[in-house]
Protein backbone atom coordinates (compact mmCIF):
# COMPACT_ATOMS: atom_id res chain seq x y z
CA UNK A 1 0.00 0.00 0.00
CA UNK A 2 1.44 3.35 -1.00
CA UNK A 3 2.06 5.01 1.72
CA UNK A 4 -0.18 8.08 2.95
CA UNK A 5 0.13 11.91 2.24
CA UNK A 6 -1.09 15.07 1.51
CA UNK A 7 -0.63 17.87 -0.79
CA UNK A 8 -0.72 21.34 0.72
CA UNK A 9 -0.66 24.58 -1.66
CA UNK A 10 -0.22 27.97 -0.52
CA UNK A 11 1.58 30.69 -1.04
CA UNK A 12 1.72 32.13 2.53
CA UNK A 13 5.25 31.03 3.83
CA UNK A 14 3.81 32.31 7.26
CA UNK A 15 0.35 30.55 6.88
CA UNK A 16 2.84 26.71 5.37
CA UNK A 17 4.84 27.22 8.50
CA UNK A 18 1.96 27.25 10.51
CA UNK A 19 0.50 24.69 9.07
CA UNK A 20 3.29 22.24 8.17
CA UNK A 21 4.22 23.14 12.22
CA UNK A 22 0.80 21.82 12.75
CA UNK A 23 1.12 18.86 11.02
CA UNK A 24 4.29 18.06 12.53
CA UNK A 25 2.96 17.98 15.84
CA UNK A 26 0.68 15.11 14.64
CA UNK A 27 3.43 13.30 13.15
CA UNK A 28 2.73 14.20 9.67
CA UNK A 29 5.34 16.73 8.48
CA UNK A 30 7.59 14.30 6.09
CA UNK A 31 4.21 13.21 4.86
CA UNK A 32 3.56 16.66 2.93
CA UNK A 33 4.26 18.01 -0.20
CA UNK A 34 4.11 21.69 -0.42
CA UNK A 35 3.30 24.01 -3.50
CA UNK A 36 3.23 27.36 -3.81
CA UNK A 37 -0.15 27.81 -6.42
CA UNK A 38 -2.46 25.97 -8.23
CA UNK A 39 -0.59 25.26 -11.33
CA UNK A 40 1.75 23.66 -9.47
CA UNK A 41 -0.55 21.85 -7.53
CA UNK A 42 -2.07 20.24 -11.03
CA UNK A 43 1.50 19.72 -12.60
CA UNK A 44 2.17 17.70 -9.23
CA UNK A 45 -1.06 15.97 -9.13
CA UNK A 46 -0.65 14.86 -12.94
CA UNK A 47 2.77 14.12 -12.63
CA UNK A 48 3.90 17.08 -15.60
CA UNK A 49 6.79 19.81 -15.65
CA UNK A 50 8.68 19.50 -12.47
CA UNK A 51 6.69 16.64 -11.34
CA UNK A 52 7.27 14.40 -14.35
CA UNK A 53 9.72 11.89 -12.71
CA UNK A 54 7.85 11.63 -9.74
CA UNK A 55 6.24 8.13 -8.39
CA UNK A 56 2.14 7.10 -9.42
CA UNK A 57 -0.43 7.78 -6.87
CA UNK A 58 -1.60 10.65 -5.64
CA UNK A 59 -1.96 11.74 -1.96
CA UNK A 60 -4.57 11.26 0.34
CA UNK A 61 -5.65 14.52 1.21
CA UNK A 62 -5.35 18.22 -0.70
CA UNK A 63 -5.15 20.83 1.14
CA UNK A 64 -5.70 24.21 -1.01
CA UNK A 65 -5.31 27.67 -0.11
CA UNK A 66 -8.34 29.98 -2.08
CA UNK A 67 -5.83 33.21 -2.58
CA UNK A 68 -2.96 31.90 -4.68
CA UNK A 69 -0.98 33.41 -7.75
CA UNK A 70 -1.39 32.09 -11.18
CA UNK A 71 -4.24 29.92 -10.40
CA UNK A 72 -6.34 30.38 -7.14
CA UNK A 73 -8.01 28.01 -5.03
CA UNK A 74 -11.28 28.00 -6.68
CA UNK A 75 -9.85 27.17 -10.46
CA UNK A 76 -7.99 24.57 -9.07
CA UNK A 77 -10.80 22.92 -6.96
CA UNK A 78 -12.84 23.27 -10.25
CA UNK A 79 -9.89 21.38 -12.53
CA UNK A 80 -9.22 18.52 -9.81
CA UNK A 81 -13.04 18.11 -10.11
CA UNK A 82 -13.32 17.60 -13.86
CA UNK A 83 -10.47 15.51 -14.40
CA UNK A 84 -11.77 11.89 -14.70
CA UNK A 85 -8.63 10.44 -12.68
CA UNK A 86 -8.46 13.33 -9.80
CA UNK A 87 -12.22 14.32 -9.29
CA UNK A 88 -11.77 10.87 -6.21
CA UNK A 89 -9.11 12.99 -4.35
CA UNK A 90 -10.48 14.76 -0.95
CA UNK A 91 -9.64 18.09 -1.14
CA UNK A 92 -10.31 20.25 1.99
CA UNK A 93 -10.14 24.34 1.34
CA UNK A 94 -7.99 25.74 3.96
CA UNK A 95 -7.59 29.71 3.96
CA UNK A 96 -8.23 32.84 5.50
CA UNK A 97 -11.61 33.74 3.72
CA UNK A 98 -14.48 33.36 6.02
CA UNK A 99 -17.08 35.18 2.88
CA UNK A 100 -19.87 33.18 2.55
CA UNK A 101 -19.76 33.25 -1.34
CA UNK A 102 -16.08 31.51 -1.13
CA UNK A 103 -17.75 29.26 1.07
CA UNK A 104 -20.38 28.30 -1.23
CA UNK A 105 -19.09 28.42 -4.66
CA UNK A 106 -15.98 25.92 -2.73
CA UNK A 107 -18.78 23.23 -2.14
CA UNK A 108 -20.63 23.79 -5.06
CA UNK A 109 -17.50 22.81 -6.84
CA UNK A 110 -17.09 19.88 -4.67
CA UNK A 111 -14.59 20.86 -1.56
CA UNK A 112 -14.68 17.97 0.91
CA UNK A 113 -14.56 20.64 3.56
CA UNK A 114 -13.79 24.23 4.13
CA UNK A 115 -11.76 25.26 7.13
CA UNK A 116 -11.18 28.80 7.86
CA UNK A 117 -7.38 29.90 9.49
CA UNK A 118 -8.37 30.48 13.40
CA UNK A 119 -6.61 33.31 14.52
CA UNK A 120 -4.45 31.70 17.41
CA UNK A 121 -1.92 29.50 16.33
CA UNK A 122 -3.79 26.37 19.00
CA UNK A 123 -7.28 26.79 17.29
CA UNK A 124 -5.42 26.60 13.37
CA UNK A 125 -3.31 23.42 14.66
CA UNK A 126 -6.39 21.85 16.25
CA UNK A 127 -8.28 22.37 13.42
CA UNK A 128 -5.22 21.00 10.86
CA UNK A 129 -5.07 17.96 13.48
CA UNK A 130 -9.09 17.69 13.04
CA UNK A 131 -8.72 17.85 9.77
CA UNK A 132 -5.61 15.47 9.74
CA UNK A 133 -7.53 12.96 12.20
CA UNK A 134 -10.64 12.20 9.62
CA UNK A 135 -8.99 12.36 6.55
CA UNK A 136 -5.64 10.49 6.91
CA UNK A 137 -6.97 8.18 9.84
CA UNK A 138 -10.36 7.33 9.73
CA UNK A 139 -11.43 8.29 6.02
CA UNK A 140 -11.04 5.46 3.28
CA UNK A 141 -9.35 6.60 0.33
CA UNK A 142 -10.81 6.24 -3.08
CA UNK A 143 -8.75 3.92 -5.04
CA UNK A 144 -5.38 5.32 -6.79
CA UNK A 145 -5.36 5.54 -10.15
CA UNK A 146 -2.41 6.72 -12.61
CA UNK A 147 -2.90 10.79 -13.33
CA UNK A 148 -2.94 11.40 -16.85
CA UNK A 149 -2.31 14.60 -18.11
CA UNK A 150 -5.89 16.92 -19.06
Amino acid sequence: MERKHILYADDNPADTELTLSALADMGLRENVAVVSDGIEALDYLCHRGNYAGAKPGLPQLVLLDLRMPRMDGIATLSAIRDHPCLKTVPVVMLTASSAEADLARCYALGANAYVVKPVTSERFAAAIEAVGAFWLGINEPPPQVLAAAP
